[in-house]
C-alpha cells in the first residue's frame, strides 16, 4: 500500500485481521504494509474494543434477614428507589443488565 489510508480503512484493515487466522507478520506481508503498522493499527483496534465495553459499577449492599415462611427472593434497591425482586438462582448478569437499564 504505497498510498496514504484514512483512519476508517485501517480500522477495517485491523478487523480483516482479526478474522483471518493469521499471524500479524502473515497478514502484513500479505496486505504489503509494514509490520509496525499493521501491529500499530490491530493495538488501536483492539483498545477501542476494550473502551467501548461499559464498566461495571459495584454498588453498596446491606444484607437483611430474611423473614419466616417467604420465597426465596433477592431485592435489589437501585439508587433512584426502583426496586428489582428476583428469585434466588437467577442469572446475575441478567439482574445486572436489567438494574443498568433502569439506571439509564
Amino acid at each position: 500500500m504505497a498510498k496514504q489510508v484514512e483512519k476508517p480503512e485501517w480500522a477495517r484493515v485491523a478487523e480483516a485481521f482479526e478474522a483471518s487466522g493469521q499471524t500479524q507478520r502473515e497478514f502484513a506481508l500479505a496486505r504489503g504494509v509494514r509490520l509496525s503498522t499493521s501491529q500499530s493499527w490491530v493495538y488501536r483496534a483492539r483498545r477501542a474494543a476494550l473502551v467501548r465495553v461499559e464498566p461495571v459499577r459495584l454498588l453498596p449492599v446491606q444484607v437483611a434477614a430474611s423473614s419466616a415462611g417467604t420465597d426465596a427472593l433477592l431485592e435489589v434497591v437501585a439508587a433512584s428507589g426502583a426496586r428489582v425482586r428476583f428469585a434466588v438462582g437467577t442469572d446475575v448478569a441478567y439482574v445486572a443488565r436489567l438494574v443498568a437499564a433502569l439506571g439509564r
